[in-house]
């Protein structure tokens, strides 16, 4: 019985990893094929983005064939564009020519190994290396109303039939386009900093001594979805009563491309009911947990990129390298986490003299990062594909992984 619910748990894990992601164009001259649409950045490196290209030159006449990947940042709805204004810009292009071909057609990758069984005798492999100083993908959360493609950052592998690759004065006609939005996207390190720590102390009229207020987090980094412990400690040693705690967090988006606009919007806002006597101390953790699910119809919240319709989550926190230009980034996301204690005197009237002690903590948002799927992978290959070539393949290539970033 074991034996056969594992043999059941390798095929799906097959099907689920024979997943192809592929796009046709109107006319039917060209397929795009993609074997993901994540790629991480690795701080000091980029996944290749890896694809195969099909080609049927039938109706190309004296046109060529070309794919491009671009990281545009787009800042105005599709249905805005007016006389010829786009509110997009173009941060990094890059053009390869596919046919005519102009160099080898093996493939260099063991993913286009894969693709190249699916996509036949006219598949043409291609290779993109993305650039460490790009963003990642930002989506800017649509309103209910809002139509078209959100305004933000996103890459985009695109094939097309034209004479010159970027010729201002050549009209590309939509059915002989195809193209697929993929995902920059990164992880947290391996090895986290010490959580933050914020104090202070505050002294109120009519009394000599102040309300001390601690807050800590146990580490510098948290995943998206997970529970937030916020450690409070107060030492309350006035004569006025701690009525209660509340914790809040702000996102904060930077768009540093075209302007200097930069806006914060409440991602989570939660009272606890504790309170502190006059003369009293009190230490709990708290615990929080932001979620897009809570946000849904906030406009302009920084998510991470979305394809389609996909789920997606809050942005990651933007990590910047040393050196590196904010600019070139487009947006900017950071969060805070604001700690309030309402104090007050007590009584009936107590709340309306009732003033406030706060104090703010840095938070890093990011996703961890997934478990290595080498194994997985090489077991797609021979899986999906059990030839005795396919299986030499995998072994090559687990001897050259210098080549390519299995990491993701």
């Amino acid at each position: 019985m074991l034996e056969i619910q594992r043999a059941a748990g390798r095929k799906q894990r097959g099907k689920e990893m024979a997943k192809v992601y592929k796009k046709t164009s109107g006319n039917g001259s060209l397929t795009l094929y993609l074997g993901r649409r994540d790629f991480v950045d690795h701080v000091d490196s980029v996944d290749l983005v890896d694809g195969v290209l099909k080609i049927d030159p039938a109706e190309l006449g004296d046109r060529k064939v070309w794919v491009q990947l671009a990281c545009a940042f787009r800042y105005g709805r599709d249905d805005l564009d007016v006389i010829g204004l786009s509110f997009r810009k173009d941060i990094w292009i890059q053009h390869l020519q596919m046919y005519p071909p102009t160099g080898s057609s093996s493939p260099s990758t063991p993913m286009q190994e894969v693709l190249l069984k699916k996509a036949g005798d006219q598949g043409y492999p291609f290779v993109f290396n993305v650039p460490v100083n790009l963003p990642c993908s930002v989506t800017l959360q649509p309103g209910p109303d809002d139509k078209g493609k959100p305004c933000g950052v996103d890459f985009e592998v695109k094939a097309y039939i034209a004479k010159e690759a970027d010729d201002p004065d050549e009209q590309v006609e939509k059915k002989d386009t195809c193209r697929l939005i993929i995902r920059k996207i990164q992880f947290a390190p391996d090895e986290m900093g010490t959580g933050p720590k914020a104090n202070i102390s505050k002294q109120f009229m009519m009394s000599d001594k102040p309300v001390h207020l601690e807050a800590s987090l146990e580490k510098e980094i948290y995943y998206h979805g997970d529970s937030i412990p916020v450690l409070v400690k107060i030492n309350n040693e006035t004569n006025k009563v701690v009525k209660k705690i509340k914790i809040t967090i702000d996102q904060t988006t930077d768009v540093v491309l075209y302007s200097a606009d930069k806006y914060t919007k409440n991602v989570l806002a939660e009272e606890f009911g504790e309170t502190v006597e006059a003369n009293a101390t009190f230490e709990k953790t708290l615990h929080i947990t932001p979620l897009l699910a809570n946000n849904k119809e906030k406009r302009g919240l920084a998510l991470d990129g979305r394809l389609k319709e996909e789920d997606t989550n809050l942005a990651s926190t933007t990590m910047l390298r040393p050196g590196m230009d904010k600019e070139v980034l487009g947006i900017l996301v950071s969060y805070k986490i604001k700690i309030n204690l309402m104090v007050s005197r007590g009584g009936i009237l107590g709340d309306l003299t009732a003033s406030d002690v706060s104090v703010e903590l840095p938070l890093i948002l990011m996703h961890p990062k997934p478990a290595a799927t080498k194994r997985n992978f090489f077991f797609y290959l021979i899986h999906c594909f059990p030839t005795r070539r396919c299986v030499r393949t995998a072994a090559n290539w687990s001897k050259s992984l210098h080549l390519v970033n299995l990491r993701h």
